[in-house]
This record gives C-alpha cells, structure tokens and sequence, in this order.
C-alpha cells in the first residue's frame, strides 16, 4: 500500500480543497472549503455555471445591491457544497463568513440560514459542518448550534484553551491549524523543524488529541494546514486530517511504511492534569500564548480579505 492508503487505515482523510477533481481521485470521506477555496475553483471555467446560478437566484430575491451580494456569497457556498456531497460519502464544511466572529447572535443566525439552504435542497444537516473561528463568541454561538443539532467545525485553532473550551462547549469537530504555528516559530524565533516530531504544530495536535481521549470527550480532532507530508504521516490515528491535493499526490506516490502515531488508548493511560475554563481564564490564557493569539488574529483578517476577493469577483463577472 502507499502512504495515502495506509493513513486512510489510521485516519478519516479529508480534502482541503474545492476543486472536484480532486475529491474524485483521492476518494476523501468528508471535504471542508473556505472562501478562497471557492474563489480560486469559480474562476475556473469548469465551475463559473454554479458562480452564475448563485447570483441568478440572489436577483431573484432581492433587488437591494447589499442583499444581493449577501444572499450570492451565501448561495454559491451552498452549491459548491451540494457539488461535493454528491462525491464524498460523508460530510462538508460550510463557513460562515469571518466578519462575525466577535459576534455570537449574527453567527448563529448566519449557520441557521446555511442550514435551511442545504436542508431545502434534500441534505440533512447530519452532512454539514459549519465552520466558525474559534474565538470566544464563536465558540458560544457553537454551543447554541449543537444543542439544536446543527453541527460545527471550529476552525483557526492554535491552542489547547481554545481546543477545551469547544470541548466543553460540545462542539462537534476542531480544526487545529499545524502548518501555521509552524509558521510563527519559524518567523519568531527562527525554528527550524527537521523531525516532524518535533514540529511544534505537530506536538499542539498530538497534546490536544491525548487531552481529549484521557477525559473523554467526543469532539474530533482534525489536523489541517499542513506545510510538508511529515507533519501528516507524524499525526497518524489523529481522528480525521483535512489535506490539500498536492500533498495528498505526494502521499499517494510514497511507498514509506507509517506508523500508528496517536493512540486513543495509550492517551487514557496518560497523567493530564484537568483544566477548567471560564470566560475570563480562556481569555486571559489566550493573551498569555502570543502564537495564538497572533494567528488566530491574522486568520480572521486572512479569511475576511478571501471573503472580500471573492464578493469583488461576484459583483464584476455577475452582479452587475
């Protein structure tokens, strides 16, 4: 078997992409997208119809310029996510956008109206995950979506307070992001990783992962952002890991022996000190993580300026 197949015996794999090509060939069981994954496959001449069928029913709905934009940015996510359940057998992640998230009641309402779109469309919301950063508010807003079995995906996490607060707050899935703490040390203090084992984003999910098997909590764990194949092979038996097609290719074409990396059961044996967190500890643990704090921070602006890409390709190429 090559590497790929032998991680798909540890590890839900899942594609980081929306390009449907690629779900097609590398058999992911779930996909998750984000604005520029859309913006970047809309440009494509192969998938601009859904683009066009997207702001076709926003006129329809509305002639205000705002809510038309609104009501298309909503609906295209919807279509590319109805695209990619008719190829993966499991679920897809659908974001909400990253302007609400210091704003517990609009993300709420926003994941509610995501879910009635794909919920008219035939798909029970057992297929979708909405994407949230996992900032305070949206960790908040995803307790509330739970408890009403719309189930979340909270993603730009880069810490274990922020991995226990979801936790706690019952939420679905986490998306720690590996590559870019990777990133921040290699940028502060000039870390350079050879051994995938001592990649700090690589130590971040593996201590998450242990924490939650040790106390039991039900909330998967899914490894993503990955910047090199070592990270993915050293996080297998993670419970699912989001990768990009290139790296899924390199997988693929490696015929290395992986090993079982995460262990559920040698976790439980572990002694983990319990954390209990309230608003002002996660807060204040928050402030005291500078990694965290500045890339959760620079992930929001990240997403948002995909987002705001993505509405300017709208409004030209179909607005108008």
């Amino acid at each position: 078997m090559n590497a790929l197949e032998q991680l798909k015996k540890f590890t839900r794999v899942v594609a980081d992409t929306g390009d449907f090509e690629s779900m097609k060939a590398y058999l992911p069981v779930d996909a998750t997208t984000n604005p520029s994954l859309i913006y970047a496959a809309a440009k494509d001449a192969k998938y601009r119809h859904l683009a066009a069928a997207a702001a076709a029913e926003a006129k329809k709905l509305s002639q205000n310029n705002g809510e038309q934009l609104a009501l298309c940015l909503d609906r295209v996510a919807v279509l590319f996510g109805l695209e990619i359940l008719k190829i993966v057998p499991g679920r897809v992640s659908t974001e909400v956008d990253a302007r609400l998230s210091f704003d517990t009641e609009a993300t709420i309402e926003k994941a509610r109206q995501l879910i009635s779109m794909y919920e008219k469309a035939g798909i029970n919301r057992e297929r979708i995950l909405i994407k949230i950063a996992a900032t305070w508010e949206g960790i908040k807003a995803a307790e509330v979506l739970e408890k009403e079995g719309i189930h979340c995906n909270l993603t730009l996490l880069f810490s274990k307070i922020q991995a226990i607060a979801c936790a706690e707050a019952g939420v679905k899935l986490i998306s720690p992001f590996v590559g870019r703490i990777l990133d921040w040390y290699k940028k502060e203090q000039q870390f350079s990783s050879t051994n995938p084992l001592d990649d700090p984003g690589v130590k971040s999910v593996t201590e998450i992962f242990n924490y939650y098997k040790k106390f039991g909590y039900t909330t998967e764990v899914m490894g993503a952002s990955f910047r090199n194949k070592g990270e993915i092979t050293a996080l297998a038996g993670c419970d699912l890991l989001t990768i990009a097609p290139s790296l899924l290719h390199e997988l693929e074409s490696s015929n290395e022996t992986l090993q079982l990396m995460l262990d559920a059961n040698h976790a439980q044996a572990m002694d983990i000190e319990k954390i209990n967190l309230t608003e002002k500890s996660f807060r204040w643990l928050m402030n005291e993580d500078a990694m965290a704090t500045e890339k959760l921070s620079e992930g929001i602006r990240k997403f948002t300026a995909d987002l705001l890409k993505l509405e300017e390709f709208l409004k030209k190429e179909f607005l108008q």
